[in-house]
């Protein structure tokens, strides 16, 4: 199964709040004023005759719900006779001005199409009040939730412009905010929903005063009745059907998933095991010295999902300096804990105090100095209390240092799978292919890194279209890839990362870095101690290679480089990365990252990309933009600290194009091992 996939069906959170079609929180086309907890997402799949709507939506913050939705209509005249629907993407987001209370209700306000073309646009202010098993929604619409109109839009007393609204924005992709409450009436909608006792079941009744204006001009949908009713069946504690009769005509049916991202961690358990103290010398490895503290220290280290890298003596302050990587732990502050227990059993006993430098993804990035513990060989121990922080550091002229470099070369294979998105002819495109892959240590530091896919299962003979662009085709031609590429080589390079200093550290590559470029290049980062800021530099150069995936390239070639700025925000473990420079397709501009971060390692986030390219010379979407998704698979019984990392893009141009995962990615590479992961749980 797709690890996204299977994602979307295991994590449970409290039912009953209902997505509507929209994929908004909401009854089933108009919004309520009701949101999902904090961090929950939701996915929504709407099947009805007349349209199709799959819609994304993230709980944000506690007051902001945003969501991304991709709509498809077959019963305009203008697909009825090529059998194409018409696919429209856009934004969404809603605000909660009001909790609920004793006596007043709770009250959004929403935008929809923030960012689209205008063909769904509506802005909304409702309120929703809970009496009993009954949840009561009444809101004021503009736009398509205006209708024909009920009232006189109060904004007009504002100015003129209010009186007038368009309902297309041409290419799309462009705030809309010339649009927004304007209209010459706003409407009345609501509705209600009543919850079963003792069954998994709701009824729902709305009224939608949207006439569907655009639809029925286009030779489709015209509504007969402003009402429609459902029900709701909770399947599973994150798992819901809708069964809906559409305004007096038409049936849907409506999936939803929900998915709770702020779920506690998984704590890693080693496999029970005997310490290498009570083993028998002629059970230990060959090589292991049962009479070495750092022989003992290290087999026992690496079977409790550590790998200790080097050990440093200082007898007269009474510390070993262990220098440790995470191959295992989700929390760095446990895998930490349980190096400290580890040290605490097999160092000499006049040694007061552990330095542990946390390396991650091979940078030094901090020291955490713990105390010797009194624990015999049976306790556990995963508190850090007593521990302090200091700035990484580059562990020298060390007394111990393993040697991981090994003559045999572990492969891994695996089912993997890749999608592309909201292709006019085909929507979903899919790719399920075996990857076999490797990552091997070398001398030196470095590492090489390689892997190939073999094909499946695909559907790109559907893609038909080709890039119309004017720019360089860096990544519109993607679907020659994958259809002339479905075996291929995926990767194959030689990497090098380390650490400068305490708060300088590098990354240096070369050779087949993606699926459609070669190059080298590199970067590096200043992170200063305990700071919230850091900069960085980063730079390559690129040949674009050939359809077909394997060592053969084409002419074009260029480079890149960047300034990046990034501000750990001290607000909902929310990241915000500044990206500027030269682009693939030669463009200039930048590039604005947000991204929120859980102790669980879930990661989801947004970009935007505006370059010297115009909207008219970048095409549809006027500029690039996007979802980040990051999803751990520990949460899903996986062992390790693997992740399944996704980025959705409303439509692939060029204008932006940056070399995914090699532009101002090492500040996020080293994110997990940052100074407040390890502070917060110190003050715990």
């Amino acid at each position: 199964m797709n690890r996204l996939a299977f994602a979307a069906a295991v994590i449970l959170l409290p039912p009953m709040l209902h997505a509507s079609d929209y994929g908004t929180t909401g009854l089933i086309d108009v919004p309520t004023a009701r949101m999902q907890a904090d961090g929950v997402f939701t996915s929504t799949a709407a099947i009805q005759s007349s349209i199709n709507a799959y819609g994304i939506t993230y709980q944000a913050l506690p007051w902001l719900e945003a969501t991304f939705r991709y709509s498809g209509s077959a019963n305009l005249a203008s697909t009825a006779s090529t059998g194409f629907r018409y696919y429209d993407r856009n934004y969404e987001a809603k605000f909660r001005l009001l909790e609920e209370s004793t006596y007043l209700p709770q009250m959004t306000i929403g935008i929809r199409d923030l960012v689209g073309t205008g063909k769904f646009g509506a802005e909304y202010l409702v309120a929703s009040k809970q009496f009993g098993q009954w949840d009561a929604t009444l809101g004021l619409g503009w736009g398509r939730l205006a209708g024909s109109g009920h009232l006189y839009n109060p904004f007009r007393v504002i100015g003129s412009s209010f009186e007038n609204r368009e309902f297309d924005s041409g290419l799309g992709g462009e705030l809309s905010y010339g649009q927004f409450f304007s209209g010459k009436k706003v409407g009345v909608f609501g509705g209600l929903q009543y919850q079963l006792k003792d069954y998994p079941l709701s009824v729902l009744a709305e009224y939608n005063p949207d006439e569907y204006v655009w639809e029925s001009t286009g030779g489709g949908f015209t509504p007969k009745s402003p009402l429609s009713f459902g029900v709701k069946w909770q399947a599973l504690p994150n798992i819901s059907l809708s069964f809906t009769r559409q305004h007096g005509q038409e049936w849907g049916l409506t999936l939803q998933a929900m998915l709770a991202t702020k779920a506690a961690a998984p704590k890693y358990v080693p496999t029970p095991f005997v310490s290498s103290h009570d083993m028998a010398e002629d059970a230990l490895p060959a090589g292991i010295n049962p009479e070495k503290w750092y022989d003992t220290l290290l087999y026992d280290v690496e079977r409790s999902g550590l790998l200790l890298r080097s050990a440093k003596a200082d007898d007269t302050t009474r510390t070993v300096t262990l220098e440790v990587s995470n191959s295992q732990y989700p929390s760095w502050p446990e895998a930490v804990a349980k190096m400290q227990q580890l040290a605490s059993l097999h160092v000499p006993s006049d040694i007061a105090n552990f330095d542990i430098v946390a390396q991650e993804n091979g940078h030094n990035v901090h020291t955490i100095r713990v105390p010797r513990l009194a624990l015999n060989r049976s306790e556990r121990h995963e508190s850090l209390s007593g521990a302090s922080i200091l700035p990484g550091r580059v562990v020298e002229e060390t007394s111990y240092r393993t040697n991981f470099v090994k003559s045999k070369y572990p492969l891994n294979v695996e089912l993997d799978s890749r999608f592309m998105f909201f292709d006019p002819d085909n929507p979903l495109g899919y790719q399920f292919y075996v990857k076999v892959g490797s990552s091997v240590d070398l001398p030196m530091g470095l590492k090489l890194k390689g892997a190939y896919a073999f094909d499946l299962a695909n559907n790109f003979d559907k893609f038909n279209r080709s890039s119309t662009s004017i720019l360089p085709h860096v990544r519109s031609d993607a679907v020659k890839y994958l259809k002339e590429g479905k075996n291929g080589l995926e990767r194959l390079y030689l990497d090098k990362r380390g650490s400068l200093s305490s708060n300088l550290h590098y990354r240096g590559y070369a050779g087949v870095l993606e699926s459609m470029y070669s190059g080298l290049g590199g970067e590096i980062l200043y992170q200063p101690y305990q700071s919230r800021l850091a900069f960085a530099v980063s730079g390559n150069w690129v040949k674009q290679r050939d359809y077909d995936r394997k060592l053969d390239h084409l002419d074009y070639s260029t480079y890149t480089a960047f300034a990046s700025a990034y501000w750990a925000t001290p607000f909902n473990n929310y990241d915000v990365a500044l990206h500027v420079g030269k682009y693939l397709a030669k463009d200039y501009g930048g590039t604005l990252e947000v991204r929120r971060t859980f102790h669980n390692g879930w990661q989801v986030g947004l970009w935007a990309t505006k370059t010297n390219v115009s909207a008219e010379d970048f095409g549809e979407g006027s500029f690039d933009k996007g979802m980040f998704f990051r999803i751990p698979l520990g949460i899903l019984g996986s062992s390790g600290r693997s992740a399944y990392n996704a980025r959705i893009r409303p439509i692939q141009r060029d204008g932006g194009a940056r070399l995914e995962g090699f532009t101002g990615d090492l500040w996020w590479d080293i994110r997990e091992a940052r100074y407040d992961v390890f502070n917060e749980a110190i003050a715990q």
